[in-house]
């Protein structure tokens, strides 16, 4: 019974694999995380550092991440999506890295930029193969990011810190 059962299967698959524009479509939901970490990363390298960031170099940094996705969709519609991934990831990070070494002004702090980005576009792509564990990947992640904020920055007195050389307003309550 079971044979004749097979046989009369006409070949009907329920398994929906994710194509290349379904997983471009999700890698696009983290864009904006993307660049607010990237920016973040910037801001704390501005915050513990004498350095200061113009709002336009944060701009062409925040261009060079969005770039990523359209290289990615482009690319994978020719080449596959694990190969666009790879060719977007490395001339984004390259990009990023070698501007954030001259903005920066380290060749080590834009070497830390580039192995950040390295490390959360790794992540990414972990969580763009998993399905099911994507929300609690995505989710320890964030915490873990968080955490590491925090941490380092348990010690910085933020109403000490000068912003566009300008000292951040007193905010105390008056008695």
């Amino acid at each position: 019974m079971q044979k004749q059962t097979e046989a009369s299967a006409f070949g009907l698959k329920l398994l929906d694999p994710v194509d290349f524009y379904r997983q471009s479509d999700r890698a696009v939901k983290y864009a904006a995380l993307f660049v607010l970490l990237t920016f973040l990363t910037v801001a704390l390298f501005e915050v513990l550092q004498p350095l200061r960031v113009h709002p336009v170099q944060y701009l062409l940094v925040g261009f060079a991440m969005c770039l990523f996705y359209l290289i990615l969709l482009a690319a994978s519609e020719q080449v596959g999506f694990a190969l666009a991934y790879a060719a977007g990831t490395s001339a984004t990070i390259a990009l990023v890295a070698g501007y954030a070494t001259k903005v920066l002004r380290s060749r080590r702090r834009g070497s830390v930029m580039g192995a950040l980005l390295a490390g959360l576009y790794g992540y990414l792509y972990v969580l763009l193969q998993l399905e099911d564990y994507a929300l609690l990947l995505g989710t320890v992640g964030l915490f873990a990011v968080l955490a590491t904020v925090m941490w380092v920055t348990r010690d910085l007195d933020w109403y000490a810190v000068e912003l566009g050389g300008a000292r951040t307003p007193d905010v105390t309550p008056r008695p």
